[in-house]
């Protein structure tokens, strides 16, 4: 070989020496143990995955690491404490220039396998089976812990599913006025949980509707089941306004009437702003049993409850008809109503002068000798307007 090709062969020797030392990276990064402090003689290991490369340093006293002369290319980054793998990092494309540290916190690898290892057991749980990962994870005693709690949790869990499914194919009959398909699936999520409020209040509501097919005898044991059930639903849960008052209707089916008033009294203590509904409804059953005077103190509390409410309207209507049914005639043909009577009336035809009472309000006014009011102006409308 000549010098001058020597000469050429050296230079490219030196190029090649460049392009391989250009080839490789620095790998540095810190571990920190589940203390927060930094971990000494902590051994890192990097595993190639593109090609064949493994190595490994340590962490000095500080918990650094720092690993020169790394290859470009694709790692698997692991943390090994006392023996023991830690973390692992994958996925580490190593890049020329500064790289970013490949740091390692124990108390994150640990609140994460902890996470990990929950959402394996949560799922043991549902599953009613254990991965095998888990059980390698635990002793023989925790796994035979573990197999019982399953088992127990299982059937728990095979319960829940049924009340659900008894509760759910319950209250769809129910609102399919299928009362007898909703008996039977509510008082089997009844038994298998007495513990649940909506499922009684539910169950008082069927029985109620089946009492409505039926007659005599049967009607009134239907009707009692019902109630029985209302009552359980309360006990469970004192504070639900909307099962007070359905109790209240339940007993007003089956004139109880001083209880079912106690009832909407506390439905209407309960939920102040729709206890006008309730006396309202209270009202209604008077009136629907012959008794206008206990209906004419209904609705005048309806009234008393929300004075000026538009959909509070009927109660003004119906109190002047309850009234209205009071009134005495004279041997000349006077008709004298109680006081308020005609109030009543142009009270409801100044809250809705187009109602669909407001013709009959207005012929009872001219009937009982009224002048109808027509000055009127809606305060609603009013306020609107400025």
């Amino acid at each position: 070989m000549n010098l001058r090709n020597a000469a050429f062969a050296a230079m490219g020797l030196v190029c090649l020496a460049i392009v391989s030392y250009a080839q490789v990276a620095t790998l540095e990064g810190d571990v920190k143990g589940t203390d927060g402090k930094p971990v000494a003689g902590a051994v890192i290991y990097f595993h190639r995955t593109d090609i064949k490369w493994d190595s490994k340093t340590k962490t000095d006293k500080k918990g650094h690491y720092i690993h020169a002369g790394v290859p470009l290319g694709m790692y698997d980054i692991s943390c090994e404490v006392d023996g023991k793998i830690v973390d692992k990092v994958s996925g580490v494309k190593t890049t020329l220039g500064e790289h970013p540290p490949v740091d390692f916190d124990m108390r994150k690898s640990s609140d994460a396998a902890a996470s990990a290892r929950n959402a394996e057991i949560q799922k043991a749980f549902e599953t009613g089976q254990m991965s095998d990962d888990l059980k390698r994870q635990m002793t023989p005693e925790q796994k035979a812990a573990m197999e019982k709690q399953i088992s127990q949790n299982a059937e728990k869990f095979k319960k829940n599913k049924e009340l659900n499914d008894s509760f759910n194919a319950g209250f769809e009959a129910l609102q399919n006025k299928k009362y007898d398909d909703a008996v039977t699936n509510l008082e089997k999520a009844a038994t298998l949980d007495q513990t649940q409020s909506a499922v009684y209040a539910n169950l008082g509501d069927a029985y109620m509707g089946l009492a409505g097919t039926k007659t005599g005898p049967e009607f009134d044991a239907t009707a009692q089941k019902g109630i029985d059930a209302y009552a359980k639903a309360i006990e469970l849960k004192p504070d639900d306004a909307s099962v007070h008052n359905n109790y209240a209707l339940a007993l007003a089916k089956v004139k109880k009437f001083p209880e079912m008033q106690a009832e909407l009294k506390k439905a209407a203590d309960l939920d102040p702003t729709t206890a006008y509904v309730k006396y309202f409804n209270l009202g209604a059953l008077m009136t629907n049993n012959g008794q206008p005077e206990a209906a004419a103190a209904a609705f005048k509390m309806a009234i008393d409850s929300a004075p000026d409410n538009p959909k509070n309207c009927e109660a003004y209507y119906q109190y002047g008809l309850s009234l209205a049914a009071q009134a005495s005639v004279s041997s000349d043909g006077k008709i004298t109503a109680p006081p308020g009577t005609i109030d009543a009336f142009q009270k409801y035809l100044q809250l809705v002068p187009d109602g669909k009472n407001a013709q009959s309000a207005k012929d009872m006014i001219a009937q009982l000798g009224g002048t109808i009011d027509t000055n009127y102006k809606n305060p609603a409308a009013q306020k609107k307007k400025k």
